[in-house]
């Protein structure tokens, strides 16, 4: 097992200073907590946070973020807590390693919710710390190295969530030696026969291969001897599978027309030089039009700075060769790392460094107004993914956007009340429509009105960045909020009446202002928009309320209030009795939506009469083991309702397949409420539908019928506590794990 003293000693390679006591105190800690623990692969838990450790200091990570990773777990999955981390650790590594923490206590209603939350509080870290990111870079890489132990389902959810989140963060930050790691594990479990036939055909070539790039390096040499730069460092690599992967796909050809697989990188003491390597290179080989970029002049967002050009060799083979300094070098190799250096404790970062990270900042700031937990990921994946175009504004400013990024991206990007004001653009010069497709090099000019109507609709439609489909939908929504007051009102003071309390008390005590707080908008306008919207139902402000301002209330208190008062609901059921009381206002549990004939229980609520839920509903569950006086005993009585009920069916994939399941319910004349449907692996599908039913009966029908659907192979009713919506996994910490008592 890796040692402390292991650790200590990369460390001071690159930081002499370093605090050898902390780090053993941290390894110590780490120790203890995870002490019994052990992974799936059988070896000691500890393990895995030394080696996220020794993977930090690869890319000369400092003290505090070493100690992080060693306790990046322990909040997560051991006994201890943040206060006890914070007083011994201190803030900043209490932060660090709260930033990587999953939110493992909140219960969330998919898997994919879980893990946007658990991205967005990531995020959310990253913007105080931008540390927590490669500690997360490094916790990643290490699960993806042992990913061979969990299930085949797993390997899949974890390789796709590398792929499409982690690979393309570490080439935001420039972590190269991290992101081509990442890309090329996550491609061996997703596109496995790919990556074997790539490594099997660069093994086979590789003492040709090396020879060839010997033979370049030599010219290479002999070349710059010629201009007095004697002290260049060249070396040759493969390029990463996954890149290979990538080039194949969109030539569309095989790995042997793929010619240039590796890549020359020639180092030099000044900026100057590089410029004088790149014309002494291009005298020796002719260059490939259009494969020149020079990253020095102008920089990618994640601070990496080199000159590209591809070159045709002998027999008209391309190769490529990048030209850099060594301060570039550092730059490419540990990416952000390298320009974040603490010194007696303090930070030693400045305006420059900021400025590079404004695209997380802008990232943060989008995201906070996106709730939809699919668009959040779709929008994320575009923010993040590294196909990007450089364009120009006229006075010669770089914007960098998404590719296939439009004039109303760029205006967008450039500042939001541009955005609603564009009315045309001009590119390089030439009127264009406003979904015109943008270039690397385009110089962007937006045409802007004070008399704009804004955006509009159809906008939505071509957008790319999540941005401006953020600024686009919040414009939508301030001119929509009038209407949504209005209607929130009406429907509090509705409430308001429907529990026998006077709608006016909010609008004119001191209530308002603590009561709209504590529901945590910052004035009634705001709350009433919320509820006009859909956003907060009437049901939890009114629950919210009573709990506020009448915590005591005791059970003989809410019986005669709901016998003196009796509430006529429509959706009461009066087929269900409260035993030894009448004249009771009852609704169903939403929760659970429980029909005639199931197994049922009552609760008093406080001044809502009693809510009828399922024996086996966890909202019951609870209630029977909090607050067991206010259940009470309910009977079905053999009067006629309808009752909701969730449906899920399962089948072979296929066109039409949700129109005949939606048909068989109509031709039964069973109301159908809502319709979510979506593809799952290996070509199935899944829909749920919500209904009206009236009792068990025409429920059982109504599944036999379902289950005659051609290539539907499961139907079920959806009881409470039940997954609704398949078992993919969304987990963003440590996966590959297992506790002690734990399955």
């Amino acid at each position: 097992m890796l040692e402390p003293q292991n650790i200590i000693e990369r460390i001071q390679k690159y930081e002499p200073g370093v605090d050898a006591e902390l780090i053993k105190k941290a390894y110590n800690r780490a120790y203890m907590a995870h002490l019994g623990q052990k992974r799936i692969s059988g070896e000691p838990y500890i393990i895995h946070p030394v080696e996220v450790a020794m993977l930090l200091t690869t890319i000369e990570a400092d003290s505090s973020t070493i100690c992080a990773a060693l306790l990046h777990d322990v909040i997560e999955d051991t006994e201890m807590n943040m206060s006890g981390l914070e007083e011994e650790f201190g803030d900043e590594i209490a932060l660090m390693v709260d930033g990587v923490t999953k939110l493992s206590k909140i219960n969330f209603q998919s898997r994919e919710e879980a893990q946007a939350e658990n991205l967005r509080k990531m995020f959310m870290a990253m913007a105080k710390d931008i540390r927590v990111i490669l500690i997360k870079l490094a916790d990643r890489l290490h699960n993806m190295r042992t990913l061979r132990y969990q299930p085949e389902e797993r390997q899949l959810g974890i390789a796709r969530e590398t792929m499409d989140i982690y690979a393309p963060l570490a080439h935001r930050l420039g972590v190269f030696k991290f992101k081509w790691e990442l890309e090329d594990l996550a491609l061996y479990y997703l596109d496995r026969d790919s990556y074997v036939e790539i490594a099997e055909a660069l093994k086979h070539k590789r003492s040709e291969r090396e020879a060839y790039v010997h033979e370049l390096i030599q010219q290479i040499k002999e070349g710059l001897d010629q201009i007095g730069i004697k002290d260049a460092d060249i070396a040759g690599r493969p390029k990463n599978i996954y890149s290979i992967q990538k080039k194949m796909i969109k030539q569309g050809t095989g790995i042997d027309e793929i010619y240039d697989k590796i890549a020359i990188r020639v180092i030099v003491d000044e900026v100057r030089d590089c410029y004088g390597v790149l014309g002494i290179i291009h005298t020796i080989w002719r260059p490939l039009p259009g494969r020149f970029k020079d990253y020095i002049a102008t920089p990618k967002s994640n601070l990496y700075q080199s000159l590209h050009t591809t070159l045709i060799g002998k027999g008209g083979e391309p190769f490529e060769v990048q030209i850099r300094t060594w301060d570039m070098h550092r730059t490419a190799e540990y990416g952000i790392a390298s320009h974040w250096r603490y010194k007696e404790g303090m930070v030693s970062k400045g305006k420059k460094f900021d400025e590079k990270l404004a695209w997380l900042r802008q990232i943060l700031e989008w995201q906070q107004d996106v709730k939809d937990t699919k668009e959040f990921m779709e929008s994320l994946k575009v923010d993040l993914f590294d196909d990007t175009v450089f364009v120009f504004t006229p006075k010669g400013a770089v914007i960098e956007l998404p590719k296939g990024s439009c004039p109303v991206d760029f205006a967008y990007r450039v500042h939001t009340e541009i955005g609603h004001k564009c009315v045309g653009a001009k590119v390089n010069g030439r009127i264009v429509p406003l979904d015109f497709p943008l270039s690397n090099g385009d110089i962007i000019e937006i045409k802007t009105s004070k008399n704009s109507p804004g955006p509009t609709q159809d906008w939505l439609n071509f957008v790319k960045t999540s941005g401006a489909r953020s600024r686009i939908k919040g414009f939508f929504k301030k001119e929509q909020r009038g209407s949504h007051i209005i209607r929130g009102r009406e429907l509090l003071e509705a409430g308001f009446r429907k529990e026998h309390f006077d709608p006016r008390e909010l609008q004119r005590s001191k209530r308002a202002t603590e009561f709209v707080l504590q529901m945590g908008y910052n004035n009634m306008d705001d709350l009433m928009a919320a509820t006009g919207e859909g956003l907060v139902s009437v049901e939890h402000i009114m629950n919210r309320f009573k709990e506020i301002y009448f915590p005591n209330t005791q059970v003989e208190d809410v019986l005669a209030h709901v016998a003196k008062h009796p509430v006529k609901h429509k959706e009461s059921p009066h087929a269900l009795k409260v035993k030894g009381v009448d004249d009771v206002a009852i609704r169903l549990g939403r929760c659970c939506n429980p029909l005639p004939g199931d197994p049922v229980s009552g609760y008093i609520t406080r001044g809502r009469g009693v809510s009828v839920h399922h024996k086996e509903c966890s909202n019951m569950q609870a209630y029977m083991r909090t607050e067991p006086e206010r259940v009470i005993e309910v009977e079905w009585m053999q009067e006629k309702g309808s009752y909701s009920v969730e449906i899920e069916v399962k089948a072979m994939d296929r066109a039409g397949l949700t129109g005949d399941v939606v048909m068989v319910l109509y031709d039964a004349k069973i109301p159908v409420n809502s319709v979510f449907s979506r593809a799952t692996r290996n070509d199935q599908a899944q829909i749920n539908l919500k209904v009206d039913i009236k009792d068990l009966n025409q429920l059982s029908a109504v599944l036999q019928r379902l289950l005659k659907v051609k290539d539907v192979y499961d139907v079920r009713r959806v009881l409470p506590g039940e997954s609704k919506r398949g078992d993919d996994d969304a987990g963003s910490g440590s996966e590959d794990q297992v506790k002690p008592g734990k399955n």
